[in-house]
Order: C-alpha cells, then sequence, then structure tokens
C-alpha cells in the first residue's frame, strides 16, 4: 500500500529511541513495517543511537536502515526535528516532566504525532493547549497509544461495532477486564507513576479523571449500574461471562480515554454512524485468582496510592526499582503475557437474549508490545486515509485497518456475539 504524499525528509522518527520502550519500538518497525520507510531514530547520544541501529540491522538486513538524528530535549531542537518527519513517536517520560517539548513542536507544525504515556493529567493539559493548535496545523495526535490505552479502547471500539452490526443499536454498558497480565513494569512507568505529583497538582489529577472529563461533548447522564457495599469494601464484583472481577490499577487511565473516544466520536464528522450511543457507559477491573487475592490486590492499590502521596516513602521506593531507561532483562520478558476480555449490552428497550463478547491478547514483552502498537499505528497513519482533520484524537479513532494490522502483527483480537 502507497505511502501518504508528503514533502518531510522522514516518513517517522522515533523520538526517544534509546530508552526502554524505545527500543522496542525502533525493533517493531525494523520487523513489520514497509523496507523503504525513510525513517530515523532521535535522542540525546549518538553512541546509544547508532547502538540500537546496529541492534535493529540483523532483525531485518534487506530493509533501508534509520537515520541518526541527535536532538536534545528543548523547544528549538524538537521544533527542527518535527519539521524534517511526516510523523514522530515520543517514548521519551515522564511525560509531564518531558513530554511538553515534542506534543507542541508537532502541534505548531502539522506533524503527526503519537506517544506511549499512560498520564492522564498531561494529555488534559495537551488538550487544553493544543487542540486548537493541532487543528489549525492539520496535526493528527494521538496519545496514550501503548499499552495505556490502546487495548481497552480498541476492545470496546470492537464491542461496539458488533452491537451495531447485531441489533442495528447504539452499545450501552461495556466491562472490560484485564483477563491475564504476567509482566513487570519498567523504570519508565514507575517512574511516571510515583512523579505524578512532582508534575501536577492534586486538583489537576483529580479534574482529569473525572468521567467524560477529556471528552469533547459531556455525558449528562452516564449509566453505571450501582455497586454494594460489601463490593466497594472488597474490590470485588462479579460480571456475567468475565465471573470474579476486582479493582484495576489501569481503570481510570483507560476510562478517560475510552471516554474521550465516546464524545470524538459523536463530534467528527462522518463517524457519528459509528457512536456508541447517548447511555453508553464503561467499567474496568482486573481478574483475580480467587477472592482472596481480589481483596489484596484492592487493598495493595490502596497502598500504592499512599506510597504515590508520601514523599519520604516514594523517595525509598525510587532506591529499589528500575530507572528511567531500564526494565525487566529482556529474556525473562519473553515470557511476559497479556489478555483482555470484554462484554457489551445493546442499550435498547427490553431485555436481549445476546450480548457482544470480544478479547485481545499477546504472548511476549508487554513493552515490545507497546512499541508494536505505537509502530502499527504510524503504519495506519502513514497508509491508510482516516478522513480525519487535525485534532487530538485516541487508538480508537484509526478504526478497523489499525486492529486488523495488530491482528497480523501477533496481537490478537476476537468479536462475536454471544448468549447473555
Amino acid at each position: 500500500m502507497p505511502f501518504q504524499k508528503h514533502d518531510r525528509q522522514y516518513d517517522l522518527v522515533v523520538f526517544g529511541a534509546t530508552g526502554y520502550t524505545g527500543k522496542f519500538t525502533a525493533e517493531s518497525i525494523t520487523t513489520h513495517l514497509p523496507t523503504d520507510l525513510k525513517w530515523a531514530v532521535a535522542g540525546r547520544s549518538q553512541e546509544k543511537l547508532s547502538q540500537v541501529a546496529a541492534q535493529c540491522k540483523p532483525l531485518n538486513p534487506d530493509r533501508r536502515q534509520p537515520e541518526i538524528e541527535v536532538c536534545n530535549l528543548g523547544h528549538a531542537d524538537l521544533d527542527a526535528l518535527a519539521k524534517k518527519t511526516f510523523i514522530l513517536i515520543s517514548a521519551v517520560g515522564p511525560f509531564g516532566k518531558y513530554g511538553e517539548y515534542a506534543f507542541k513542536a508537532c502541534a505548531e507544525n502539522g506533524t503527526h504525532y503519537i506517544d506511549v504515556t499512560g498520564e492522564v493529567p498531561y494529555v488534559a493539559r495537551m488538550i487544553k493547549k493544543y487542540e486548537a493548535t493541532a487543528k489549525a496545523s492539520g496535526a493528527l495526535m494521538f496519545p496514550q497509544c501503548g499499552i495505556e490505552s490502546s487495548p481497552p479502547d480498541l476492545i470496546t471500539w470492537s464491542l461496539a461495532s458488533a452491537i451495531r452490526s447485531r441489533f442495528d443499536a447504539p452499545v450501552g454498558d461495556v466491562t472490560v477486564s484485564l483477563h491475564k497480565l504476567n509482566s513487570a513494569p519498567s523504570g519508565g512507568t514507575l517512574a511516571s507513576a510515583l512523579g505524578l505529583l512532582d508534575h501536577f497538582t492534586a486538583k489537576e489529577i483529580r479534574a482529569s479523571h473525572v468521567p467524560f472529563a477529556l471528552s469533547p461533548v459531556p455525558n449528562p447522564s452516564p449509566r453505571h449500574p450501582p455497586r454494594t457495599l460489601l463490593s466497594r469494601a472488597t474490590g470485588l464484583v462479579t460480571i456475567p461471562t468475565l465471573g470474579l472481577q476486582t479493582t484495576c490499577i489501569a481503570a481510570a487511565t483507560d476510562a478517560a480515554i475510552v471516554e474521550r473516544t465516546w464524545g470524538l466520536l459523536r463530534t467528527i464528522p462522518g463517524t457519528k454512524d459509528k457512536a456508541y450511543g447517548p447511555n453508553f457507559s464503561y467499567r474496568e477491573y482486573m481478574k483475580p485468582r480467587h477472592w482472596l487475592h481480589g481483596i489484596l490486590i484492592h487493598y495493595g492499590l490502596s497502598l500504592l496510592f499512599f506510597v504515590v502521596v508520601t514523599p519520604p516513602l516514594k523517595a525509598l521506593v525510587r532506591w529499589f526499582v528500575y530507572k528511567p531507561g531500564e526494565g525487566p532483562d529482556v529474556e525473562v520478558a519473553k515470557g511476559d503475557e497479556i489478555e483482555y476480555r470484554g462484554v457489551a449490552e445493546p442499550d435498547v428497550a427490553g431485555p436481549v437474549a445476546e450480548r457482544a463478547f470480544s478479547r485481545c491478547w499477546y504472548a511476549g514483552s508487554m513493552y515490545y508490545l507497546s512499541g508494536l502498537l505505537l509502530a502499527q499505528a504510524a503504519a495506519t497513519i502513514l497508509e491508510e486515509d482516516l478522513g480525519l482533520e487535525g485534532g487530538i484524537y485516541t487508538p480508537a479513532c484509526l478504526g478497523q485497518g489499525y486492529i486488523d494490522r495488530l491482528d497480523g502483527a501477533g496481537f490478537h483480537f476476537e468479536t462475536k456475539i454471544i448468549a447473555a
């Protein structure tokens, strides 16, 4: 499939290619994207960037090798880099500290942008500051396009599509479960979590996580099924088809993006036929091994929150975890696995005998999966006419073509209608 026409030096640049996720992104591009891609790896160290390029070459010796772009963190350097490329992938975090330079440069220069942040307050801040700029320049901006929060966003999109196809109706309640997770966090992920209050006020954090806070239009009456006092106290809930569930660490982060998708699909010209519906609601949980495990997860996350808001404890934890740029041993991480499952109800009057079910799964490093998600998002922008004007979007706005690319690259999706 031919690339979109442009007059830039590069089709794609990976900024932060020497970091833990950045290296995996470069590897995924080398392995999966077209061999005639004009691309570059960018960062502060010429030596480290050359090492990344050398490590990628044996993965696909016949492909065009990446150029090296030495680029410091600053408006002048990022502005110059953004002007050279059609798409920029940013893997430089924590984004609350370092991310704005690249985001601003891309929004101002009409450069399409993808990142791997999981920091919702950062995304809220970027929307407020740069959405009008991106609309004016034509830049398509896709933050939170890695593990946080592509899989839940794409599952929700798939469920809504199945509901429309089967029932000719909008989707109502959607519940997603992090059904299986075997992985350890990288230093960048830990730095983002531990440093959240270093870069954002408590008011910003709270405001960005209010339901539908990132949506371009309000949802005045989302339906949220009630939970009992026991469920609130233990974190446990039982969902038909999904079984026993507990509190999920990524629930609020993912919900912010899914709910923004709901609003975008209601407002983007040409996508109203894909809109989820006025009574849409989203919940996300995690599958525990048993009820005691579920309670321990629930209260463990409360303890983690206490650590994040307590400076002495936070400083102590930083001594014992991976530093930014580091992560689990690559060979060990090959044994990682992840699976999401989701169910959805049609928004129709009266009871229904069927519902939509979807799952997506991947075996291998979770950070390679993030690199895969970023690389395939870039390929979708490069090769498909998305029909989008400039603005700040979500992974689901890349549509079915993005899901199909991911499925072909090893991150598999399955969606069907089942008995309720």
